[in-house]
């Protein structure tokens, strides 16, 4: 990642984020209780925004984004602890969560499928699993038209691919999704999940 996106992030989100984001991410979060899993908690976003969480474990790999992120976690209501580490090879036990959140991240973490794995690892079972994503639309010509921008759009934005199927990932990962809610026509999905039985 570059040292500048992490500069730019916020300000270049600040129109989605007054408009209907940061809405649908104070939601999300009420649902998100006990000890949480944070992944790829960039510039601390969500931090002001925990009020049921015991305790937030955020997880980012970029020591500029953590930075942009104290003035946040300074503020929150909910202690929160930043670790830099990848969502790929988390270092915690297994069972370790009682909720874990992703909100806007999957579409840059490198390895998707590895990633979900190592969230189904470190939570409970039937923990609540709560993701926000932009996905690869479902109607056809918007779908393609994502498909002809994605490498343009990967150089420019630090790798964040427009075409990812991530419900379908999360669904092969062996995640229950309990509800799906489409925002811009299905462009952002908000995906609530529960974590399976040992052994399932």
């Amino acid at each position: 990642m570059s040292s500048l996106f992490p500069s730019l992030y916020d300000l270049a989100m600040q129109p989605l984020e007054k408009r209907k984001f940061q809405r649908i991410r104070r939601e999300i979060l009420t649902m998100a209780c006990g000890r949480v899993l944070e992944i790829g908690a960039g510039t601390g976003i969500n931090f002001p925004l925990y009020q049921k969480a015991d305790r937030v474990d955020a997880i980012e790999p970029n020591q500029a984004m953590i930075e942009k992120s104290l003035s946040r976690k300074n503020v929150a209501s909910v202690p929160i602890l930043i670790h830099q580490q990848s969502a790929e090879e988390l270092e915690f036990a297994d069972n370790t969560f009682d909720s874990a959140v992703a909100t806007l991240v999957f579409c840059t973490i490198p390895n998707p499928e590895q990633a979900l794995a190592e969230i189904k690892r470190v939570c409970k079972p039937q923990a609540k699993i709560l993701f926000f994503e932009h996905v690869k639309m479902e109607q056809p010509a918007l779908a393609f038209a994502q498909e002809a921008l994605n490498p343009l759009w990967k150089r420019i934005c630090d790798g964040c691919h427009l075409n990812r199927d991530t419900p379908q990932a999360i669904r092969d990962s062996g995640m229950k999704i309990t509800n799906v809610t489409p925002f811009y026509k299905g462009l952002f999905l908000v995906v609530e999940c529960e974590n399976p039985d040992a052994g399932r």
